[in-house]
């Protein structure tokens, strides 16, 4: 499965909050087996998300937009995506039942907070969207098509992804080790891995720590495989994990010698 992450949010492109849902999701996705096949920025304009949309929703197997959902006049990632799939803003009966029920339950614990805000405006998104609860906040998300439109609060887009995110289940894995030696020290191995093996190859180099390798693909006996002739044939020492690394640095090799 193709996935493309689109995070929203003139607050990003300017510095002033670091993009922790683009990694997060990323991360996420590709444990699933998913191939995140683009992540991009855009500001908080309206013909910018719209265009991405409608590119986006067309090349990949489903699209992740994150961020410009409230009550702001800066929220209207909701409405660019209605343009983008092109279909209709409208207020879904659904979602708005869910805002007020989630402003009665805040009222009923806060009675001081003078709420001025329109509840239609929370609960529009294109027509004939799924909704998508938020148990976290106040604004739903949903998926319309193949797009699906969370939360840029990392406290409430989590949540909402992990309900749905069984939905985007892909056959890509991954094998990974740690090499307790510079990038250059397994290039000539890492190239045989990628001539003969039918899988990806990366490294990933790391200023006085160890270099992370990793192979994938969607065959794991040819993953496997490439993994044991890589162990076989690697002329450092191979960990599972950094702290594997670290522990045989101080000695305290135990349990954790060396994998190759």
């Amino acid at each position: 499965m193709q996935v493309a992450i689109l995070t929203v949010g003139n607050e990003l492109l300017a510095g002033d909050i670091e993009n922790t849902n683009a990694t997060w999701l990323a991360r996420r996705l590709t444990e699933g087996g998913a191939t995140v096949a683009r992540i991009q920025t855009v500001p908080d304009d309206h013909g910018v998300i719209a265009e991405a949309v409608a590119d986006w929703a067309a090349a990949f197997d489903a699209v992740l937009v994150t961020g410009g959902l409230g009550g702001t006049p800066d929220d209207i990632t909701m409405e660019a995506v209605a343009a983008g799939l092109d279909r209709a803003f409208v207020v879904n009966e659904e979602a708005e039942r869910q805002v007020e029920s989630t402003i009665a339950a805040i009222l009923e614990r806060r009675p001081d907070i003078d709420f001025d805000l329109e509840p239609e405006w929370y609960a529009s998104m294109p027509a004939d969207a799924e909704v998508l609860p938020n148990e976290e906040g106040l604004a739903p998300g949903c998926r319309a098509g193949n797009v699906y439109v969370l939360p840029g609060i990392p406290t409430e887009m989590k949540p909402m992804f992990e309900s749905v995110a069984e939905r985007f289940a892909g056959d890509v894995r991954s094998r990974v080790v740690y090499a307790d030696a510079p990038e250059g020290a397994v290039a000539r191995e890492l190239g045989v891995v990628a001539e003969r093996f039918r899988v990806g190859v990366g490294s990933y180099p790391n200023s006085g720590g160890p270099t992370r390798i990793k192979l994938t693909g969607g065959d794991p006996a040819a993953l496997d495989e490439a993994m044991a002739w890589f162990r076989a044939n690697a002329t450092v020492d191979l960990y599972e994990s950094e702290s594997a690394v670290e522990a045989a640095r101080d000695g305290r090799t135990g349990s954790e010698s060396p994998e190759n």
